[in-house]
């Protein structure tokens, strides 16, 4: 019995959930009892909501323990139909921002736990907060973030206002916290400085865990100067704070878990670290970070790298023209060097996703994949309309026989080309960016650098009157206004 006791127990705590659920029922009444609260309307069949879930767990568990506490709800919207009626939620999950018991705003923020826990830090509190005891400031160095913390003799000091614009400006980002309590001071040995202190989990003997401030007392300085060393040698890459990273970059990818594994984490990060250190010491341009690579499997799978359980980290890198490498080697550090200096002096072949290129593309419409994507769409002798397409695309299919129609009409015409490129099985080059399908760009000849969107018709004339208008040379076929020229009759 006392077994089953003891396997009841340890179910109901694994199980256990720092979420709150609300229903019709109590919703009025507990909402109220919280000054700041996010509430998840959501439905148990939704996709999105089962990807959510487990990213506000962890934000839950995290926030709980703020300063001040920021607890999490959520609603199950097919049990409690009234108060996502009330909140016209009309689609999964909704997200809501609650204050004094009443609707505040709408979330706005990431949807992955380190992204809702800033977002939702910088709505508890000042952005920088006052630390008055000396326990308060080992509160605010104990969490698992940077914290910037200003050390002012005078806070009304012309410093101390600086500093203040800069946290008002940086809050989403960072930590801030302030002091003119001599105990503090005292304590952690600054006067009238800023400095930028290393959360304890990625503490290292290769970089220092505190960094001062000595350059001019500006906002933009500073600013910079906290941009510049908030990441570290060799940053926590997540989801939330990936565009942060410079490039070139390193990322070492693997089961990066700094809540249940920090020890696992660090051995592995200690290891590009020396490496990292090594490198940047001779003065080599060079970013380093790690990620977790169940989190970034899609970019895993962008290398063609689709193996994320391995038990030694996967690395690959970007160039600053955002070209990817990948190290095939099994990670040791001597591996792990020679790839950073191979891809630092261009010694490897960037990785191109890519179909085959066709044998034969003598067709009205071009088909282009990543290998000759420059041949065909940066020809410097023709103007170029290329769509980026999904064979699965209901959109696509629609517009393939009007597409190919436009092809036949210009196939005599010297100078453009009519092309097509299917976008998932083929890297796309910059700076096109394609989020939806069909995506359609003109090129001319005299601009690759800067292709223009197209957003006009899709029938064949409103693609016939754009490229009229917009050739770099009038076409053969048509006159400006996408007309069909007349023939010139010839006397006998």
């Amino acid at each position: 019995m006392k077994a089953v006791v003891a396997v009841l127990a340890f179910v109901s705590a694994t199980l256990a959930s720092d979420v709150l659920e609300f229903t019709d029922s109590d919703f009025s009444s507990r909402i109220t009892e919280h000054e700041l609260i996010l509430v998840e309307f959501f439905a148990p069949w939704c996709g999105h909501c089962k990807r959510l879930a487990p990213e506000y767990e962890r934000a839950a568990t995290s926030l709980k323990d703020n300063d001040p506490p920021v607890p999490l709800a959520k609603v199950d919207c097919t049990a409690s139909e009234e108060t996502c009626k009330k909140f016209g939620v009309s689609g999964y999950p909704t997200l809501k921002i609650f204050r004094a018991g009443e609707f505040s705003e709408e979330y706005g923020g990431p949807r992955e736990a380190d992204g809702i826990i800033k977002y939702m830090q910088t709505r508890a509190g000042p952005t920088s907060k006052e630390l008055n005891e000396v326990a308060d400031a080992e509160k605010f160095l104990s969490k698992s973030e940077y914290g910037v913390i200003g050390f002012f003799e005078d806070g009304e000091s012309d410093l101390a206002k600086t500093f203040q614009k800069v946290a008002d400006a940086m809050s989403t980002d960072l930590r801030f916290a302030h002091t003119s309590s001599k105990a503090v001071l005292d304590k952690y040995g600054f006067k009238n400085d800023i400095v930028l202190f290393q959360p304890k989990r990625l503490r290292n003997k290769f970089e220092e865990s505190e960094l001062k401030y000595n350059d001019d007392a500006t906002v933009y300085k500073i600013k910079e100067w906290l941009n510049n060393n908030l990441l570290g040698l060799c940053g926590h890459r997540t989801q939330s704070n990936a565009e942060k990273f410079k490039k070139p970059l390193v990322v070492a990818f693997y089961d990066v878990d700094y809540v249940k594994n920090e020890k696992g984490t660090n051995y592995w990060r200690n290891r590009v670290m020396k490496v990292a250190k090594k490198i940047q010491d001779e003065g080599k341009k060079v970013y380093f970070a790690v990620s977790n690579n169940k989190d970034f499997s899609y970019e895993l799978g962008e290398y063609g790298l689709g193996d994320v359980n391995k038990d030694k980290p996967i690395v690959a890198a970007r160039d600053d023209r955002d070209r990817k490498y990948i190290m095939s080697d099994d990670f040791s550090m001597e591996t792990f060097e020679k790839f950073v200096r191979d891809f630092l002096d261009d010694k490897i072949e960037p990785y191109l996703k890519s179909e085959p290129v066709p044998e034969d593309n003598d067709g009205p419409v071009k088909t282009v994949v990543a290998k000759n994507f420059d041949d065909i769409v940066n020809d410097p002798e023709r103007d170029v309309l290329i769509e980026f397409y999904a064979p699965w695309c209901g959109h696509c299919k629609q517009l393939e026989p009007k597409y190919v129609e436009l092809g036949e009409k210009l196939a005599k015409e010297s100078g453009i080309t009519i092309a097509k490129m299917d976008a998932t099985a083929n890297d796309v080059a910059k700076p096109y960016e394609v989020s939806g399908f069909p995506t359609i760009y003109f090129a001319p000849k005299g601009s690759k650098n800067s292709p223009k969107r197209y957003s006009g018709g899709r029938e064949v004339d409103d693609f016939l009157k754009y490229l009229a208008k917009e050739a770099t040379d009038e076409l053969e076929g048509f006159d400006r206004d996408g007309k069909k020229k007349k023939k010139k009759k010839t006397e006998l």
